[in-house]
């Protein structure tokens, strides 16, 4: 597999380099993205020093969620191009502010959120009737080095959340051949590099991995995991990528049942059986802390159960009607 590629897809174009990070400002500009502002974070910005100088504004992306992280800078941000360099938040906030401004969006990620390959992403808290539609990222540069560097327990937290993408992209009504070829080839390559220690494995795989699984979840949507991750994460508040490691494992125990041909199909790109998905993605996912540990509000895992029986996305999901008992035994089994 060539670690360097350029693939065009439907207006978008994703250019896959190593160095890429450091190339980054040659890239835009070749891409049209002259005069951007920047959106990033502290972590993300200490690696990419050139960026920040290419660029025109920087603007500093703390923690919260999206619709709050983009209200207050919808008056800030010029009607220019918008550059995010960082993990899912910083990314999916350029998304939420073009959506409203119509500026062109590029993302460089720093981690396998899979928020650069996606039009899914949350609006501007207070100007949701202002926003044209949804936004996918133009641009996407993606560096495997810069992709897989977090440590290691946050490293598969993050690759947890790309095999996901895969996962519930596979039984959706809009699940179809393209998302279903790349859901398993990314699964596959991801789990093959998670497979391996972190001294042999080489950080291409796991970042086309996560790229392909992006794109499935694009093109097919989601379902129970997602709705109960998302939901979680904004409830009760615990943190992204370590609450879908923590649920991944009972969701696919859950999925083998209700979807038992795409979930045959994920078992045998993981190397296991569907009666192993779950101890499996334990083990994939390092044996991730459970909600509890990782700070969730108990106190109002009610009010989430509620919120996600709300969600449509839950309909996509074969079977009977998921109930609040359904979810309720999923996130105990995960606390």
């Amino acid at each position: 597999m060539p670690p360097d590629f350029v693939w065009g897809d439907a207006g978008r174009t994703v250019v896959c380099r190593r160095g890429g990070i450091a190339q980054a400002p040659q890239l835009l500009a070749e891409h049209g993205f002259a005069g951007f502002e920047l959106l990033s974070t502290p972590r993300a910005l200490a690696g990419a020093p050139g960026l920040a100088t290419a660029a025109v504004a920087v603007r500093e992306v703390g923690p919260g969620q999206v619709p709050e992280l983009a209200a207050p800078l919808l008056g800030a941000v010029a009607a220019r191009p918008l550059v995010a360099l960082g993990g899912g938040r910083p990314i999916d906030v350029a998304k939420a502010l073009a959506a409203v401004s119509g500026a062109a969006v590029a993302a460089i990620p720093t981690t396998m959120s899979g928020a650069e390959m996606t039009g899914i992403h949350r609006l501007p808290a207070g100007a949701e009737s202002r926003a044209s539609g949804l936004v996918r990222p133009r641009l996407v540069i993606a560096d495997p080095a810069a992709m897989t560097a977090q440590p290691e327990p946050a490293l598969r937290a993050s690759a947890m959340n790309a095999l996901a993408h895969g996962a519930d992209s596979l039984y959706t009504p809009f699940a179809n051949p393209v998302a279903e070829l790349t859901a398993l080839r990314g699964a596959a390559l991801i789990v093959a590099a998670l497979d391996r220690d972190r001294a042999d494995r080489d950080p291409a795989p796991l970042a086309l991995g996560s790229l392909l699984c992006g794109y499935a979840i694009d093109s097919a949507r989601f379902g129970l995991h997602h709705v109960v991750c998302q939901t979680l994460v904004r409830v009760c508040g615990s943190p992204h990528a370590e609450t879908n490691a923590a649920i991944l494992p009972r969701a696919l125990a859950l999925l083998a049942e209700r979807a038992p041909e795409p979930m045959a199909a994920l078992a045998g790109a993981l190397g296991t059986v569907p009666d192993g998905l779950e101890a499996r993605a334990e083990r994939l996912g390092g044996d991730p802390p459970g909600l509890g540990a990782l700070g969730a509000d108990r106190a109002r895992l009610d009010e989430a159960l509620a919120a996600m029986l709300a969600r449509p996305e839950l309909g996509f999901v074969p079977g009977p009607a998921l109930t609040a008992t359904d979810l309720g035994r999923l996130v105990e089994r995960s606390w």
